[in-house]
This record gives structure tokens, sequence and C-alpha cells, in this order.
């Protein structure tokens, strides 16, 4: 074999390998963040060895195992989308090592095990409202990227009566840690002597975004409720609202919506009841 065949057949077998996180996710064992935990903890073997972060495997050739058993595409999940509504107190993660209570333990067992459910995106532990959970790992990568800035509504308490200059820095974008958030839709909707009901729209999620812009500008969040998420509401029109607590599977168009806004083609998908 030529030197020519031997480098074209390297960058071959390269372009075949990814990283072993982003396989899990795709593969729906886990989000991208809880596969990166799974392999720090020691808990993913690929052909038998301890892997670490960084390390890359072709899923087609290389035997991948998850807590000593062996994972595989053809393993994979069906592909489930869920809408719950978070109440206060529950973390959105798949498990949380001080035992505090996630957001799969909203779920029946047979959709929180074994399934590869996890958060798109996180909404803090006082916060409440929509949250998608997905195991669908593309969908959930491109959901969570920078690049797609999928609108999210929320209602907002804050303490007293904010003046139009500090709602118009808010609307326009305020300094956060060197960078400028994003301009955001804020409208009052009710006024109260000691609190202000808001209604707040926004493209991007940094870490407790809303609580840390509204600390900016010398407020105090009372209260912190997502609505919608794009176009997925908690009470779509002419129905109950969703109640604390509870969940539902989207409809085959809010999944071929998101799908879309994530650029990703429709694929099937379980109604695991």
């Amino acid at each position: 074999m030529t030197e020519r065949a031997k480098t074209e057949r390297a960058k071959t077998a390269q372009a075949k390998t990814e990283r072993i996180q982003k396989i899990l996710a795709q593969w729906g064992i886990a989000s991208r963040r809880h596969a990166e935990t799974l392999i720090r903890e020691g808990r993913v073997k690929l052909n038998g060895q301890l892997v670490s972060l960084g390390d890359k495997a072709d899923p087609k050739r290389d035997r991948l195992e998850v807590d000593g058993k062996p994972v595989r595409y053809r393993d994979r999940p069906e592909l489930i989308y869920l809408l719950i509504h978070k109440p206060t107190g529950l973390l959105s993660t798949c498990s949380d090592p001080q035992g505090r209570s996630t957001v799969l333990d909203l779920l029946p067992s047979h959709l929180a095990q074994g399934t590869g459910l996890h958060p798109v995106g996180r909404l803090d532990r006082d916060s409440s409202g929509a949250l998608l959970l997905t195991n669908d790992g593309d969908l959930t990568l491109r959901l969570t990227h920078p690049r797609y800035h999928l609108p999210k509504t929320y209602q907002v308490w804050v303490e007293g009566n904010p003046s139009e200059e500090d709602l118009q820095q808010w609307r326009e974008g305020v300094m956060l840690m060197g960078k400028k958030t994003l301009p955001a839709e804020i409208r009052v909707m009710a006024h109260r002597p000691d609190r202000t009901l808001l209604r707040v729209i926004m493209t991007e999620g940094k870490n407790r975004q809303i609580r840390r812009v509204a600390e900016a500008l010398g407020l105090e969040v009372l209260r912190l409720h997502r609505l919608a998420i794009g176009s997925i509401q908690l009470q779509p029109r002419h129905d109950a609202e969703l109640p604390k607590g509870g969940y539902r599977f989207l409809t085959p168009a809010e999944i071929s919506l998101l799908r879309s806004q994530a650029h990703l083609k429709l694929e099937t998908f379980a109604e695991t009841r």
C-alpha cells in the first residue's frame, strides 16, 4: 500500500470516530452533560477499557459499555418527547449526588428508567413551569447550542415597581460576565403596591439569566414561571393548563416544529404510556 493510500485510509477511519459522550447522547443513552458525568465516574468502557473525556470511538466497530452493560445503536430507545410542568424545589437534572428530588421523579418508572430521557436545558430549582424532556440527543444538542435562539416566555414577579429606564435597559441588553445579553421583550402585565408582574420573552438561556439580569438592575425576583418554549405552551389555546407536576407527550406537529427549528429531519417517535 502506498503512503498516500495509507494516509487516505487513516483519514477515513478518523472521520468515522466521534467523541464518546456525543455518541451516548445521539443514541439516547444520556444527555451530553450526563454522559460526561458517567465518563468521569468511570462507568463507561470502550473495548473493555475505561474511557476519559475526549476519547473517541467508531460507533459501528467499537464496543461501548455503560455500568457493565453493552450499548449499541440498535438498542437505542424509541424517541420520546415530553413537556412537564416543573414545580419549584426540583432539580432539572437526571440525578443528584446529594439525593435531592429531580424532574425525573415526576415520571412513572417506565419513562424515567431505561429510556435515556433528560431535560433540554435547565430551569433552576426555585423556578417553575415548562420544561422539555427527551431522549433525542441530536435535538438536545441543537436546542441548547447558542446558535439556535428558541424564544422562551416567562412570567416574572419582581419586588417593587421598576422604572421604565430599568426595563428599557433590560430590553436592550445588560452586561453579564463581560458580555451583553441579547435583546429581550419585556412587558408590564400588572402592578401591585409592593410588586410588579412582567412578561419576559428571551432567546438565550444563560445560567439563572433572568435572576442575574434583575439583580444587575437592582431588582429582586420573587417568582419566576416559564409559560412556553417556542410555541409549546403549558396552556395550549382552548385547553386547560398542564397541572403542576404533570406531563404530556408532544404532538407530532410540535415535534416537527422543534426539529425543523433545529434543522433536523423528523424521525419516528414513541408515546410510551
